[in-house]
């Protein structure tokens, strides 16, 4: 399950593959070791102001030369959306009240996930930043900016615990099926998901993650989207095979229990398209920048992704009903050699993209230690924000304080709760105020400046209203 960031940049949700596909260029590293396509949104703002540039005049920074193929940029917004969210479409179906609601929300939804993306490549256009706290600090203004970046920490760090509860739950499901034992004798020690999680965190995901570069994880985001194929793929093909282990029962119809249940779909939706982090990377990486091409990017890529989704979600429910579990893999029987090849493809590829979100949560961590050691006199070893005494305290704290969440939080879908709501900022609320700042600046007609700056209200509103609703009910899941 993977949500993540990805490519050369980042994407969030989710937050998830770092691959270069053809036409990517080799980003230009920063003096912290790090890449500006990398970053995707993390690090200081460069606290250039707006200005009244149209989208026709834009500067082209000298560190995000623009390089980037349309089916690299296509690819890379597919890979960032394409991900651990996969998993949890089946449940949102059932929570939804059937198909034909669930993939209304979903069209709905849509209209609102690409215009969010072509106001954030407008936005980057006028405000003349490269990332995306850039964008929503200098044309919001530095306060807002930081709030920015306060929620990509806490949705960084929410993504890690989702990534490790989910491989936590395959560990078990594999266990399971390596050392088969009768229901009523209790499982060894060794296979309790306590140890096994933990002791992956600590031979395998802390060590990949250390290091102060991770280039090296640009290579897997190929893996990524096989993964995330090849679980759609099987969904589908299970469902008309109907292997040993599942028992056809008829799904009686089901409609919504309530308007609140419908709604309760959209932190899901919104974690499984959460690809806007990474956009401003991406739309300044672009050989044609023109918003119309960005425009058309944008299409294609939440159409493929809506695709998949769809797939999976559609099939993975009429397959379960009511009995669908919040990750779909769970399900299946442990015993099936087709579902154990994508529950391993699976956490390899989660294993794999962890490292990158905790990269990405440190760098943010590391700006704050960075702006505080300029305050503060220290040890010269501690002045490095990316040295080694520095870097590794921040790593093991990460990976401590997320593995202790995943331990703790036995349900998946609380934690989806927690990272739609915080992506509804991403997706709704800062592209709006983005679009309502932008036109106060850009020459166009009182008509359609009325017009985009209603759009941008609506935006903020539906956000501010998934933010709530959703995080008052994983609030209530919780207590």
């Amino acid at each position: 399950m993977e949500k993540k960031p990805l490519g050369p940049i980042w994407c969030p949700t989710g937050p998830q593959n770092a691959a270069e596909p053809p036409g990517v260029s080799t980003p230009v590293p920063d003096g912290r070791g790090l890449s500006v396509a990398l970053k995707s949104g993390f690090g200081a703002m460069e606290g250039q102001s707006p200005g009244s540039r149209g989208p026709s005049e834009k500067p082209i920074p000298a560190a995000a030369r623009p390089g980037l193929s349309s089916l690299g940029a296509v690819f890379i917004l597919l890979k960032s959306a394409l991900g651990a969210g996969l998993l949890n479409f089946p449940w949102a179906f059932h929570k939804a009240g059937g198909v034909a609601p669930a993939f209304l929300i979903e069209l709905v939804s849509l209209v609102f996930l690409i215009s969010g993306l072509v106001i954030l490549g407008y936005a980057a256009s006028t405000s003349g930043q490269t990332t995306y706290q850039g964008v929503v600090g200098g044309l919001c203004g530095p306060a807002m900016g930081k709030l920015c970046e306060a929620c990509f920490m806490v949705n960084l760090l929410m993504i890690s615990v989702a990534f490790l509860r989910v491989i936590g739950d395959q560990l078990e499901k594999l266990c399971d099926f390596l050392l088969p034992g009768a229901p009523p004798a209790p499982q060894p020690w060794y296979v309790d998901q306590r140890f096994t999680l933990t002791l992956l965190s600590v031979l395998v995901i802390l060590p990949l993650s250390a290091p102060r570069e991770i280039g090296f994880q640009k290579y897997t985001s190929i893996l990524g989207t096989l993964a995330a194929c090849y679980l759609a793929l099987v969904i589908v093909v299970q469902y008309y095979l109907w292997p040993q282990g599942l028992t056809r029962e008829p799904r009686p119809a089901q409609s919504p229990s309530s308007w609140t249940s419908v709604f309760s779909v959209f932190p899901t939706i919104c974690f499984g398209f959460q690809c806007h982090e990474a956009a401003v990377s991406i739309y300044c990486s672009m050989r044609n920048q023109r918003l119309s091409h960005w425009a058309l990017v944008s299409v294609l890529s939440l159409l493929a992704c809506c695709l998949v989704y769809s797939l999976t979600g559609v099939y993975g429910f009429l397959t379960f009903g009511t009995e669908v579990s919040a990750d779909i893999l769970m399900s299946y029987p442990g015993n099936d050699v087709v579902i154990i090849v994508a529950r391993v493809l699976f956490a390899v590829s989660i294993v794999t993209v962890y490292p990158i979100v905790l990269f990405l949560g440190r760098s943010v961590m590391q700006d704050f230690w960075r702006r505080g050691c300029c305050r503060a006199c220290g040890p010269r070893a501690l002045a490095d924000s990316s040295g080694p005494w520095v870097r590794m305290p921040l790593t093991i704290l990460w990976v401590t304080v997320t593995l202790a969440m995943a331990l703790f939080l036995p349900d998946l879908s609380e934690i989806i709760g927690i990272i739609g709501g915080i992506s509804s900022f991403f997706i709704f609320i800062f592209p709006g105020l983005c679009l309502i700042c932008a036109v106060g600046v850009e020459p166009m007609g009182p008509r359609v400046k009325c017009c985009l700056e209603l759009w941008g209200v609506v935006s903020v509103l539906v956000g501010t209203f998934i933010f709530g609703q959703s995080t008052v009910g994983a609030v209530l899941e919780l207590v």
